[in-house]
This record gives structure tokens, sequence and C-alpha cells, in this order.
């Protein structure tokens, strides 16, 4: 065993998690002892307790424990099936030597949870192309909403992409089939949210609840926020396609907004009832016939300026198959409505 020792973090170390860090540095130490040594305050940055997701920065002082003498084997890269790693590879919409983009797949999860063992964080070992580290995630989708993902392939494009979706400097347009006709046919909703704990073990099946914009202040645990909606077509008064922008990125945000306006996203059991039949009056989640019980939201459209390079990029991702049958069955065609149907009002 090794005693106490101080590690300064170096330039170009920085940025990034300290348990990846230590891992880098320290080949023995298994995530589990990571964990135990910040838990206890074994492990410390400049002086203070830390988490194993902290960040370091160069130039910190990092405590490390007594380690083992013995070195960990060689690193070795999750196995990925063939057959999961031609469906990422086949889902990449966009690719340089900075950020990759995919048309996530709806039902997988974006990153790994109670239960959940395949997701794209760890299905990404298949979307090295070469790098020697795989992309990493810079913001996720929910497990059921498909769409335009991004992930980077250095940990300087990591922190660009994060800091460009912490201050809102990307513009996403998602596509959803809600229920009934929202009226009016533009605007804006303001509810705050507030997490609801799940009744599992683990505190699976959390739940955003709405509160109205006048008691968020007064609300424990509520954050403002604010979704645009736009409807681009309409069956009768049964079921519209809208075209939703989340201004704020709250867990569950559209699919919340969307029901508490009256109007569900088409196949959310969650939000709008997986009983429910929409008979016309703009609520229940499900259409019937043959009109899939699949979540009809997906991440059309995401446009950034990338981070390195500077230039506008658009990424568009076609739809998934049941939301694409669905909108063949409405008769609903791409060609026919904007890109952008907010774009005139800035």
């Amino acid at each position: 065993m090794s005693g106490v020792q101080t590690v300064t973090v170096a330039e170009g170390e920085g940025d990034q998690r300290l348990d990846r860090w230590l891992k880098r540095r320290f080949p023995q130490l298994t995530q589990g002892r990571i964990e135990k040594g910040c838990r206890k305050g074994e492990i410390r940055i400049d002086g203070a307790r830390a988490k194993p997701a902290t960040r370091v920065e160069a130039g910190q002082s990092v405590r490390i424990p007594p380690l083992p003498d013995e070195t960990a084997p060689p690193p070795t890269h999750p196995r990925v099936s063939e057959a999961d790693a031609d469906m990422m590879r086949a889902a990449v919409l966009y690719r340089d030597d900075h950020l990759i983009a995919l048309n996530k797949p709806p039902g997988l999860p974006t990153q790994g949870g109670s239960g959940q063992l395949r997701h794209v964080d760890g299905l990404a070992e298949a979307l090295r192309f070469g790098f020697d580290d795989k992309p990493r995630l810079v913001h996720r989708l929910d497990k059921d909403t498909s769409g335009v993902l991004l992930l980077a392939r250095t940990r300087a494009g990591a922190a660009a992409l994060t800091e460009a979706f912490r201050s809102r400097e990307t513009r996403k347009i998602y596509w959803a089939a809600v229920a009934g006709v929202p009226q009016p046919r533009m605007g804006t909703i303001r509810y705050g949210l507030v997490k609801a704990p799940g009744h599992g073990k683990g505190g699976e099946g959390e739940k955003m609840h709405c509160v109205h914009p006048e008691d968020v202040d007064t609300t424990p645990g509520a954050k403002r926020t604010v979704t645009d909606y736009a409807v681009l077509s309409a069956l009768g008064q049964r079921v519209s396609w809208c075209a939703l922008v989340p201004v704020t990125g709250r867990t569950h945000q559209l699919r919340a907004h969307m029901a508490a306006l009256g109007h569900p996203v088409v196949g959310d059991g969650k939000y709008g009832g997986s009983g429910q039949e929409n008979l016309g009056d703009g609520w229940g989640a499900q259409l019937g016939g043959e009109i899939s019980r699949k979540l009809h939201l997906h991440a059309r459209s995401l446009t950034l300026t990338h981070p390195m390079t500077g230039a506008r990029l658009h990424l568009t991702a076609p739809l998934p198959e049941h939301m694409a049958r669905t909108w063949a069955a409405l008769e609903w065609r791409e060609a026919d409505v904007p890109e952008d149907p907010f774009e005139d009002l800035e």
C-alpha cells in the first residue's frame, strides 16, 4: 500500500469528472473504491470533500488515500453486439472530428438507470470511429422520445456543447401528435414544474407536476419552465400535429405541459392516461384503430453553432417508423409545413 499523497491536476487534464481522472491516473482504482473514498472524505479536492462526478480543473490539488500496490488489468471496452453496433452506426446523422449526431430510436434510454443495461451511453462504444475514447453525451432525451441527440468526441467539445445547451444557444424543435387541437393554435405555455417522487423502492415512476406561474415562487422545488407550441395540421378536433420548442429544458417538460393544456401527446401513458381513448374532446392519449400506442414525440431538428469551427449546423432527424405510419394514415406530409413555424415571429 502507498501512503497518502497529493496530486496536482496537470494542464490538459481539467474539465473532466473526478472518478474518470482518478481511473486514468490510477488504473487499480475501482469505481466502488472511489465512491467509498469520496463518501468517507478520504478523497478531497483543494481540501474540500468531493463527489465522483465533481469536475476537476487544471492546477487543483487532489488528496489520494493509500492505494493498493497491485495494478489492474488493462481496461477493456464493454462488448457491444454486432446488431447493436450496426443499429448505432445506422443512426448517425452527422459526424466530424468533434461531434456526432444520432437519430435516437424510441425505446432506447440515453443513460443507464434502475434496471437499464442497454442504453446510448453504453452502446456509444460502437461510435469510436478510430478515436481512443467513446463519444460523450452532452444532453438527453426521454427513453421513448426519438430524434436528434448530440455526443461530443473530445473533452473540449463536450464542455463547449454543454455550455451551449446551458446558455440556450441551441434551438430544438420537436414534432408531436397530440390529442385534440390546442386553442389558440399558436402560443406559449408557462406552467412551472415540480418533481413528484415515484412509488418504487428507487423512486421509479417519478412524475413532473405543473404549477401555475403565480404559485411557482411559493412551491418548494418548483422551477419556471416555458414551451412554445404551434399547430401545423389537424384532423378535425380529434388529433393535431404540433411543433414544440422547449425554451427551458426540464425533465418531461413537453409531455407535462401539453397534458396540462388538455392535449397530451399521443401514446403518453404517464401524462395522458394509457387507458383513455381520445374521442375528440382534447383529452386521452390513445387514438385507437391502427394508430400505434407508442409515444408520438420526436426531436425533429437541432440548430447550433459548431463549437470548434463556428459553422452553423442544422440537423434534422427522420420520423421513427411508428410515427411515420401515423403521419401516412392521417395524410400529413412533411413538405406541407415550414421547418420552423416560429421563425417569422422572432
